[in-house]
């Protein structure tokens, strides 16, 4: 399940209880989720949001939801630390660089930056990806693991 279809024309980050009260609150309860969030319906977006009744295990994705407002509903989370130029590369490789995508990319972080400072995700994580390691390995067979830091 990926946030941004739960943020789409609804807000960058305001969106933990939208989650809360029509996705996890049901999986909770073993109860499937077809969910149509507001924006979807306001701007004629098809589909929904459909996850069926007792899934083994759902993985919600994206930026936002390791926070404090969500985590009686996670049992874990992973932070994956990126470096913000090389994010900055894959979202134009993937996204483009019109101005229209600059702009949106400049005020989400307006309002991701303010974010990450206050609810700190890697501080809450179960398990944090970093990027490319220091440590001299070999990709195609070898993971490297670092000791988690104190809080």
């Amino acid at each position: 399940m990926h946030t941004d279809d739960i943020a789409w024309n609804h807000a960058y980050f305001g969106w933990g209880a939208v989650l809360v009260e029509n996705i996890l609150r049901r999986l909770h309860r073993g109860e499937a989720v077809h969910f149509r969030p507001d924006a979807w319906i306001t701007y004629d977006r098809p589909g929904s949001i459909t996850i069926p009744a007792g899934a083994d295990f759902i993985w919600v994705e994206g930026t936002g939801v390791i926070r404090e407002e969500l985590a009686p509903w996670l049992d874990a989370s992973v932070w994956m630390q990126g470096d913000l130029d090389e994010q900055q590369r894959l979202l134009v490789a993937r996204d483009g660089d019109s101005p229209e995508q600059l702009e949106h990319v400049a005020n989400w972080l307006l309002e991701e930056l303010p974010f990450m400072l206050r609810e700190q995700p890697w501080g809450r994580a179960t398990m944090i990806v970093a990027g490319p390691p220091q440590i001299d390995h070999d990709p195609d067979t070898e993971l490297v693991v670092a000791p988690p830091t104190s809080p």
